[in-house]
């Protein structure tokens, strides 16, 4: 029942995030003037819909995805495009040109998108991988800051009888002197102590077969504790004490230093997505192991969260707080993923059409320097066989990634 709620947090928020993508590109779209007949979050039947103004909003069966309807995004052929190919039936990008037309209302040719500048253009397919970001960002600060990392505390958690050591299993120092779960820690020989980490550096560095002086605050009073560290089966030296934890806030610098990594990090990964998802596909098709660090699917993702949720003790979770922490964290890097991934420079990708967007805009700069008439919206529908192509490649790669974590899961454990 627990790995349940994790997919379901997870789906829901994809959903969201995928719906506020959407939404980054129809506001500009509409303040720009352009049609947005349709917003729809799914795809399939409507479960759900409902005309507001200008634009009917859906819920649709197939939750995979969304998208929202901007009429005219192609421009019409300029005079001598060749708009037929050698068997006599118009090309892909005419049809595609056709398509776009016959999408305009009468009356309403002026609201095409094609008829905007590039820099509206830009601003319109920008928004929605900048919608992404926002809400990775936002995440991000809500995690590390509202909820904070669980940190060691100076207060004891506990205190075992025995601890074991390089020669067995010994009477825990600390339990031998009288310390007790719940004190809190102050200083070490006299040396004031300002975290467990700082205590744990002067134990290791106090000399074999020597005692020391813990001092603790217990009910309000401070105790002077007399015990002898001893060395850990790991080699260091230890007193037998457990420290608790405390949710520690991250600053403004942390978070954003953070996503820097997350986005130079989400850039490596699509740098090299095709040969991670070849590596994916020879996973599953022989006996090579799979990268836990490699690209999966949202269907990976969400069993990534399942496990989160259904397995938390065992993946060194402490309490729901940090459950809930990394869930978000996973939604924030998954929206990373999106504002990187939705800017690759291809068709159909919102990369795709801003490039579109650029060479229009640099194309109609060099004429007006040269003083030529303005050469118009740029024929972004010679592009369509390039969308079908890319498109194909994005369709295989993922039922690729979604077989694969399917035979071959990721896990967390």
């Amino acid at each position: 029942m627990g790995s349940v709620l994790g997919i379901v947090v997870i789906v829901v928020g994809i959903l969201a995030s995928v719906a506020l993508h959407e939404l980054g590109h129809m506001i500009p779209a509409k303040k720009f003037g352009v049609l947005v007949p349709d917003y729809a979050v799914g795809f399939g039947p409507a479960l759900w819909k409902k005309k507001i103004g200008e634009t009917t909003y859906a819920l649709r069966v197939i939750l995979l995805g969304g998208y929202v309807k901007i009429i005219g995004m192609y421009a019409p052929a300029r005079a001598g495009t060749r708009l037929v190919g050698r068997s006599g039936k118009p090309t892909l990008a005419q049809e595609a040109r056709q398509g776009s037309a016959e999408e305009i209302p009468a009356g309403q040719e002026s609201r095409a998108f094609y008829l905007l500048s590039a820099p509206k253009k830009i601003a319109v397919m920008l928004g929605g991988p900048l919608m992404n970001l926002l809400i990775c960002v936002v995440l991000s600060a809500v995690t590390m800051m509202g909820i904070g990392a669980p940190t060691p505390s100076r207060t004891i958690a506990d205190v075992p009888t025995t601890v074991r050591t390089s020669g067995g299993e010994l009477a825990s120092p600390a339990y031998e002197a009288g310390i007790l779960p719940g004190d809190t820690v102050a200083a070490w020989n006299g040396t004031p102590v300002s975290s467990f980490s700082q205590l744990q550096q002067l134990i290791g560095a106090t000399p074999e077969g020597e005692a020391g002086v813990l001092s603790v605050e217990r009910e309000g009073a401070r105790l002077d504790l007399t015990l002898t560290p001893v060395t850990g089966a790991s080699g260091g030296r230890i007193v037998g004490i457990t420290a608790g934890y405390e949710y520690v806030s991250a600053s403004v610098g942390e978070v954003a230093s953070a996503n820097w990594q997350m986005l130079t990090g989400t850039l490596a990964v699509v740098g090299r997505l095709p040969v991670a998802v070849w590596e994916v596909g020879r996973s599953v098709f022989t006996d090579a192991p799979r990268d836990a660090s490699g690209v999966v699917s949202v269907v990976g993702v969400g069993r990534l969260a399942g496990e989160v949720t259904g397995d938390s003790q065992a993946l060194g979770l402490r309490d729901t707080r940090q459950v809930v922490a990394v869930l978000l964290s996973l939604l924030a890097s998954l929206n990373m993923a999106l504002f990187v991934f939705n800017l690759i420079p291809l068709p159909p990708l919102d990369g795709g059409h801003i490039v579109g967007a650029l060479f229009e805009g640099a194309r109609r700069q060099v004429a007006r320097l040269r003083g030529a008439s303005d050469p118009g919206p740029a024929d972004t529908a010679r592009l369509v066989p390039l969308t079908w192509a890319v498109g194909s490649l994005l369709v295989a790669m993922s039922v690729i990634l979604i077989v694969a974590d399917i035979v071959k899961p990721i896990s967390l454990g």
